[in-house]
């Protein structure tokens, strides 16, 4: 079977040190659930599983036990060429995701010439009561539009969502640093007057600081925008 196959894939795989390293980057994974597989070795075992006619069984198999067979998903579901079958897949997927590595890793390669049919599920998505599918929509919106199909309700959108929990505001600021580089003249004004939370609205400036697209002007104007703490 395909499940079983995988899992001894993945352990076949093993790097203890890493394992060690990825479970303190990825503090919300249960413990004991990192294998310590290379994100390298991932993506290439998730090219060669999206080709075997049973990999519905994988992917149907939620939730998985191990945070690598959930990075595998992720990676086996950004190869899906068809992007109605993606979603599909994507949506079964989400509410299993319970970190950020497997979120922000998971880029499935038919969003970027299906822009049009992606926004209504982006919509719904930011609107959830799930952390990381709001995160996986924030980080989408990122990565496909501020670019040419920029356009600057999707700041304000952004910017609406009122959350407490770290890994949503961390994408909200990740956003509008990432926004303040590719669209600077559209986004200046939500940080000048102020429209995330404190919190947000600092580490947004940053990041944009720690930018290397951020000019060293608009980088001295940002410093100057910085919310000092009561």
């Amino acid at each position: 079977m395909i499940v079983d196959d995988i899992r001894e894939d993945v352990f076949a795989n093993q790097d203890v040190k890493y394992r060690d390293f990825q479970s303190k980057l990825t503090p919300t994974i249960e413990a004991n659930t990192a294998i310590g597989v290379r994100t390298p070795v991932l993506r290439k075992l998730a090219k060669a599983y999206s080709k075997r006619q049973d990999v519905d069984d994988f992917l149907a198999d939620l939730p998985h036990k191990y945070f690598d067979e959930n990075q595998l998903h992720a990676f086996i579901l950004s190869e899906i060429k068809d992007f109605d079958e993606c979603i599909g897949k994507l949506e079964r997927f989400l509410p299993f995701v319970d970190n950020w590595a497997t979120c922000d890793q998971m880029s499935p390669k038919c969003f970027k010439k299906n822009h049009e049919k992606l926004l209504p599920y982006l919509n719904k998505w930011i609107k959830s009561d799930d952390t990381y599918t709001v995160r996986f929509a924030i980080v989408t919106f990122m990565a496909h539009f501020l670019d040419d199909d920029f356009d600057e309700g999707y700041l304000g959108l952004v910017s609406d969502i009122k959350s407490d929990e770290y890994y949503i505001n961390m994408a909200i600021a990740w956003y509008f640093a990432t926004a303040l580089a590719k669209q600077y003249d559209k986004t200046i004004p939500y940080i000048e007057n102020k429209t995330l939370d404190v919190w947000t609205h600092n580490k947004a400036i940053q990041k944009s600081i720690e930018s290397y697209r951020v000019t060293a002007e608009h980088k001295e104007y940002l410093k100057s925008l910085k919310i000092k703490k009561a």
